[in-house]
Order: structure tokens, then C-alpha cells, then sequence
């Protein structure tokens, strides 16, 4: 159990029953369990004001799809949203979410999470709102849930005493700006294939070194704008 006033989550959703789900388990689930951090869903349909409890309408201008309404929002928001929080949206169109964010983030009290739905949210809501917006790549899922969780999971493990080893935390890719090098374990060979000399030779030293030339080898063949960004940084 933790000592300290808990990292707060609140995910607002037309679909509840979709968490914890994997945060339910492993190190994100013990911890909730342990209180950690804490998880709050709110169903946004609570605060529709028709008995349909209508939470979308048609887009103005034409068009596919429905909108969520920015009034059904705005009182969801207004409800449930943990003082001091951050409001993000997740959204394809949003900024590329980064280890840095996840950071931030983890270090903060807490966050509220937007789920959309449909064809998106009202941007008078955003706008009113001066909602963050995120995003974790360049493909569509059916709704920001799938994200949502995905965002959660990346900051919970950086909470204090989720995870054991924080040099495990320390050496992982994107933490000094290059991807992780590779990993091996017994048995020594494998299918013919052997674990390399060095990680066995236990010169400390060497292993290391091999280390970061594998990191930077593997982020500039792969990622080159990270390689890029690394490569100024380090020249700086």
C-alpha cells in the first residue's frame, strides 16, 4: 500500500465495461489493487438530458457519421474530472504521444481520459475545454478506449513501486532517446545460434559499450528520426 495520495485516473466513455480490462492485471493490476493508483469510469451516457439519453447528432455541413455533443461532454467533464488533471482526447489527429509526455504525465496527479466515438467530438467542446489532444499512431481504432488503456498502462508502470528494478525503467527504448539494444538468456545456444561473447564475458565494461553500439545501431537503421534527433542532442 502506498503512503502517498494516489495517481487519479478518469476515463470517459460510452462503453464502462471495457476497463480495467488489461490494466486489471500484471503490474498495472497489482497496483491498482494496492492503490496506486486509482481508475474512475464514467458512462458519458449518464449525462444526456433526453430519455434516449441521446449523447451524438449529424454532423453540420453533411456527412457520415455522428458527432458527440459538446453539452452531454461539457457536463460529464464537469462532474468527474479531477481538479488539476489534464483533459486529453484521444484522437488520431493529435499530437504523437512520446515517452516524454508519458513522463510528464506520471509525475502529475492524475489525467482524464476522453474516449470518442463515432465520427469525433464537437470542437467547441475541445476548444471550450482546451483539451490536449493525442495520439498514439498514424492508424484508426474504433474508439479512443483501446487507446485510453494503452496511454494508462504506459504511465502507471512509471508510478512509484510498480515496477521492482528501476533500472529496468532506466535502459528501456525511447528513456535516453535511442531504442533498447537486444536481450538473450540461457541456454548459451540456441538453435545453432549463440548468445554474443561479450554478454558472457563479464567485463562489465565491454558489455556496456556493446550495449550502446547495438542501441544506436538499431535506431538508425529503424527509427532515423530518432537517430537524428539522438544524433544532434548528442553533438549539442
Amino acid at each position: 500500500m502506498t503512503s502517498e495520495a494516489p495517481f487519479r485516473a478518469v476515463a470517459l466513455t460510452l462503453f464502462p465495461e471495457m476497463f480495467p480490462g488489461p490494466l486489471g492485471a500484471s503490474l498495472a493490476g497489482k497496483a491498482l489493487q494496492d492503490r496506486v493508483w486509482t481508475l474512475e469510469t464514467v458512462d458519458i451516457r449518464g449525462f444526456a438530458s433526453d430519455k434516449h439519453r441521446t449523447v451524438d447528432d449529424s454532423p453540420f455541413g453533411g456527412g457520415a457519421g455522428m458527432v458527440m455533443r459538446a453539452d452531454v461532454l461539457d457536463a460529464a467533464i464537469a462532474a468527474s474530472r479531477p481538479k488539476g488533471t489534464p483533459l486529453i482526447y484521444l484522437t488520431p489527429r493529435g499530437k504523437i504521444l512520446d515517452q516524454t509526455r508519458v513522463r510528464a504525465l506520471a509525475a502529475g496527479p492524475g489525467v482524464t481520459l476522453i474516449c470518442g466515438r463515432y465520427e469525433g467530438v464537437d470542437q467547441r467542446l475541445l476548444e471550450a475545454q482546451e483539451v490536449e489532444e493525442v495520439s498514439l499512431g498514424d492508424f484508426i481504432l474504433s474508439g479512443g478506449e483501446a487507446a485510453a488503456i494503452t496511454l494508462l498502462d504506459a504511465v502507471v508502470r512509471l508510478l512509484p513501486g510498480v515496477v521492482g528494478k528501476t533500472e529496468s525503467l532506466e535502459n528501456e527504448s525511447f528513456e535516453t532517446g535511442l531504442l533498447e539494444y537486444p536481450h538473450y538468456t540461457r541456454p548459451d545456444v540456441w538453435q545453432g545460434r549463440e548468445v554474443p561473447e561479450v554478454l558472457r564475458s563479464g567485463h562489465h565494461a565491454k558489455v556496456a559499450a556493446w550495449r550502446q553500439a547495438q542501441a544506436e545501431e538499431i535506431t538508425r537503421e529503424r527509427r532515423p528520426d530518432l537517430w537524428t534527433r539522438y544524433a544532434k542532442t548528442k553533438a549539442n
